[in-house]
């Protein structure tokens, strides 16, 4: 279903429904728990500086360097700490959007299914 191709056809999935394919965490990025995240990229820009799709984690501590990224949830609840800025109580239906370079810290609550745009720099 991943495509690059600006002509293709427009497209509707139900999002908690996709099957999604392990991503491995780097260890160094765990606090606590065993989080599992899996993902599907849905679309892809033809210079790989886009991408939507579908991401999801299990409960656990874990920390990330965000992407510019614009992401509806689906499902499952988190708490995310930005470094130096606000913490966000995510859930069912809020929207959110993280700034690049962004140090997060996500504290899952319950496994969290989001939809997501994100546009890579540089």
């Amino acid at each position: 279903m991943t495509t690059n191709d600006q002509n293709a056809p427009s497209f509707a999935v139900h999002i908690s429904d996709v099957e999604l394919e392990e991503e491995p965490l780097d260890p160094e990025q765990i606090v606590s728990g065993e989080p599992v995240v899996t993902g599907k990229v849905l679309w892809e820009s033809a210079d790989g500086k886009q991408l939507r799709g579908i991401w999801q984690i299990t409960p656990g501590v874990v920390t990330d360097t965000e992407a510019n990224e614009l992401f509806v949830v689906v499902s499952g609840r988190a708490t995310v700490a930005v470094e130096g800025g606000d913490v966000l109580e995510i859930g069912p239906g809020d929207a959110a959007v993280l700034r690049e370079g962004d140090r997060t810290t996500w504290t899952v609550h319950e496994t969290l299914r989001k939809a997501y745009h994100i546009t890579l720099g540089g």
